[in-house]
């Protein structure tokens, strides 16, 4: 027999019985099982017993099974997602038909108790868990390594014209690291040297480009929490007679925390100290807080989480003043699969108001790791 013809038989052979088992019961005849019996039941004849997955030839499909013994992808994924996979079928997340729908087979309750069985498949624990991978706000840094594309830009709504950008690359390394490159790019309206009051164009440039790196000191599923510390240096790459660079490099050091609430609420908190490795500048600590929760278009669809931020800055001087910021914003995802997502948002400042300006802020992120920015629509 041809080895097609082979390999559709036996998915056939696989599905089916798969099919009749389920079929001959009612959910309610499952709540007996153990968690690991209602795995072997639904899910082992395509995923495996141990939770590698049967090779694609066994079973006719063109996708790879994944394979949840593998943490980098296994921890990642929250559970919530796998669970609207597994009860709707992959399409609801952008993925292939071949990933069957499990509602009026298995009730929610008994997909999590299966979700509880296919965590234990990933056996190093350090490998922080995807619940703990909060929004990201406009300027808090979370605390969970990323593997991300950001794309920022930022606009003063009142006051002198200015205009920021920057691109963001995020990879992550091992279990709990990350590194981090951001470019960001500028354009602003200059001020005539003779009379400050008038304005002489727009000019652009690029600023000063940071490399920094994070890791996640502790995390913990059970209690919600994950705290992380973050080190970056601010090269003087930008040019400081047009306002988009300082006099040289800066180091800048903090501590990244989130934390899980009830009702799919959440709060995260950054905080640090900026130090230049130039004289004529100040050293500054800064401060930030972000409390958000998050909301289902449905109970598969699209998520929308509002969050409220609170941004403080000084220097670190007797007499130095303190900035305040308020960021209501808002993120929304924008494909089915949920990896790519948007921010939009105000900075409004809460002191000092007549030297700083109110900005409307955005940005467009792109989970690479969960695939391309084309797919999952």
């Amino acid at each position: 027999m041809p080895l097609i013809l082979t390999s559709f038989c036996v998915a056939l052979i696989a599905l089916s019985g798969w099919g009749l088992e389920l079929q001959a019961q009612r959910p309610d005849d499952l709540n007996g099982l153990t968690n690991e019996e209602l795995y072997q039941v639904s899910c082992a004849n395509c995923h495996g017993p141990d939770g590698r997955g049967l090779d694609r030839s066994l079973i006719g499909f063109e996708e790879a099974i994944p394979d949840f013994t593998d943490c980098d992808f296994a921890a990642r994924e929250p559970d919530a997602d796998w669970i609207a996979v597994a009860h709707e079928g992959g399409p609801v997340r952008g993925f292939s038909e071949m990933m069957p729908a499990f509602r009026g087979a298995l009730t929610v309750e008994q997909l999590e108790r299966v979700m509880v069985h296919i965590r234990t498949f990933c056996t190093d624990s350090s490998w922080p868990r995807g619940e703990l991978n909060l929004p990201r706000a406009l300027l808090t840094e979370k605390a969970y390594p990323e593997d991300e594309w950001v794309i920022e830009a930022g606009a003063a709504v009142e006051g002198e014209g200015s205009v920021g950008s920057a691109f963001i690359y995020e990879r992550r390394f091992g279990p709990r690291s990350q590194i981090e490159v951001r470019i960001p790019y500028g354009w602003r309206q200059r001020r005539e040297a003779r009379d400050p009051t008038r304005r002489e164009g727009w000019v652009s440039g690029l600023g000063d480009v940071t490399l920094g790196m994070k890791h996640a000191l502790y995390h913990s599923i059970e209690s919600g929490t994950i705290v992380s510390l973050s080190g970056e240096v601010i090269l003087p790459t930008g040019d400081e007679s047009k306002g988009f660079g300082a006099d040289g490099a800066l180091v800048e050091a903090f501590a990244s925390f989130g934390q899980i609430l009830p009702s799919d609420a959440f709060v995260q908190a950054q905080a640090g100290v900026e130090l230049p490795l130039h004289s004529g500048a100040d050293n500054e600590i800064f401060g930030r807080l972000v409390l958000g929760r998050g909301f289902s278009q449905g109970q598969w669809g699209r998520s929308w989480t509002p969050m409220i931020e609170l941004s403080a800055k000084r220097s670190i001087e007797h007499d130095a003043v303190t900035d305040v910021d308020i960021v209501p914003q808002v993120q929304v995802s924008l494909n089915t699969r949920q990896h790519v997502l948007a921010n939009v948002g105000l900075l409004v400042p809460a002191t000092h108001r007549a030297d700083r300006s109110v900005r409307l802020l955005f940005y467009v992120l792109l989970d690479w790791f969960d695939g391309g920015f084309f797919e999952g629509w």
